[in-house]
């Protein structure tokens, strides 16, 4: 078996939620910034310090975190995992002849896929497989059946490298995370203390007061830790409101704002560098040919990019090429040069409106409407139910009844493709749970 170890190596992360990871701090700065992990001693919160609304903000983000723990316990990216391994016809094969080299070429081909991190494949006593990487969570269990549906062998695996799940917080909390395993924290996470920690409470690291609570996970391949949520008192600041409701909504509405954000974040530019340098594409472009152009588009949004609109226009504005779903938002523009001469540009998103509404309903439970074009509203996407009612009986911020449910309503004023304003009005369930 992989065991986990002190000084944690790599992971590979995993391509759902990688789309959260965001280069956004809003000038907090976090304690795993370089150099060696930080040491922090645990201290009562000092006299005078203004810690009155970091529970409320540290209960709100712990139910985020445990929504993106959840991510690797029962979704739909642990679905196609379970479905990936399960349907192996070349793992089925290596069990079914106990073939350990086989069995480790299948599952090191299903860890390529980039859907799960870890398989472990026990037929009996033997363990024919155990690839992945040197710390995970969420184990998920299973059976690999014969072809007649005999169960034939046993299999753990997961969809959360700690490193990725890590990374995907650290954009979405804006704050530090601690992986803590018995009574340390795993290598590469916040170093906690080390001995025994109340599941919630205050630290002193470097002279900065932290506040924190924490959740029960469970480690790979088995056993138990514990996924503490830590953010300076200082930075709960900003966050704190006139009520406890309000800083619950302005928790929230940032951890909204911040997924948004995202979408036109690094992995938005990475798709942008790939398209200029897309040799197809850049004569195609240079030649003012739409044939060849949309060709080239096609081939960029259906290889399994996570592009999900790509617009192409030559010098001048004369559009060549649009290719992708009706409804996409966060666009990013930028430039096509060949030689050195600009030839045109491109603007392309990689999140489309439904998935923007799946990432708010799955990692913070909340609700959503989005409006193109709000002085001639279109509502586009609708997660609250039908007969909610006109643009205008949405307010943009404050109390709103649905159903008998009451709502905390925010407003993010977004970008639809390929440009304009798109209204996402976003509910908070009171109480929110």
């Amino acid at each position: 078996m992989i065991s986990r170890v002190a000084t944690y190596l790599s992971a590979k992360r995993v391509t759902a939620l990688a789309l959260l990871v965001l280069a956004l701090a809003a000038g907090y700065v976090s304690s795993l910034g370089g150099g060696a992990p930080a040491r922090a001693s645990v201290d009562p919160l000092p006299s005078g310090a203004s810690g009155a609304c970091g529970p409320t903000v540290l209960e709100a983000l712990s139910q985020v975190t445990q929504h993106v723990y959840d991510e690797g316990v029962s979704s739909e990216r642990t679905e196609i995992a379970m479905r990936l391994i399960k349907g192996s016809r070349a793992l089925r094969k290596a069990v079914e002849h106990g073939d350990a080299s086989a069995a480790r070429s299948a599952a090191q081909a299903l860890l390529a896929s980039g859907h799960l991190t870890n398989l472990t494949v026990i037929r009996g006593t033997q363990t024919l497989a155990d690839l992945g990487s040197e710390g995970a969570l969420a184990p998920l269990h299973g059976s690999i059946l014969s072809a007649t549906g005999a169960p034939i062998a046993s299999f753990v695996t997961s969809v959360w490298a700690d490193r990725g799940f890590l990374s995907e917080l650290k954009g979405v909390v804006e704050g530090d995370v601690a992986l803590r395993e018995g009574n340390h924290s795993i290598a590469g996470s916040f170093a906690m203390p080390a001995g025994e920690l109340p599941p919630a409470g205050t630290l002193t690291e470097h002279g900065t007061v932290f506040q924190y609570a924490s959740f029960p996970a469970s480690a790979y391949p088995s056993g138990s830790l514990r996924v503490y949520l830590l953010r300076s008192v200082s930075s709960t600041a900003r966050i704190c409101g006139a009520s406890t409701q309000d800083t619950l909504v302005n928790t929230l509405s940032r951890v909204a704002a911040l997924i948004y954000a995202g979408e036109g974040g690094p992995h938005a530019l990475l798709q942008v560098h790939r398209a200029q340098q897309d040799s197809a594409l850049l004569e195609a472009v240079a030649a003012r040919n739409p044939v060849a152009a949309r060709k080239a588009v096609v081939g960029l949004v259906y290889d399994h990019s996570h592009i999900v609109r790509l617009r192409v226009l030559a010098a001048g504005g004369h559009l060549l090429a649009d290719v992708g779903g009706p409804y996409v938002l966060a666009p990013v523009s930028a430039p096509l040069r060949l030689h050195g001469k600009r030839i045109g540009e491109l603007v392309l998103s990689i999140q489309d409106d439904e998935g923007y509404l799946r990432l708010a309903r799955r990692l913070i439970g909340l609700d959503v409407l989005m409006y193109m074009n709000p002085t001639h509203p279109e509502l586009v996407k609708n997660s609250l139910g039908p007969g909610v009612g006109g643009f205008s009986s949405v307010p943009a911020s404050g109390l709103f009844t649905y159903h008998g449910h009451t709502f905390r309503v925010f407003t993010l004023n977004a970008r639809a493709f390929p440009s304009g304003p798109l209204r996402i009005s976003v509910f908070v369930p009171i109480p929110y749970s």
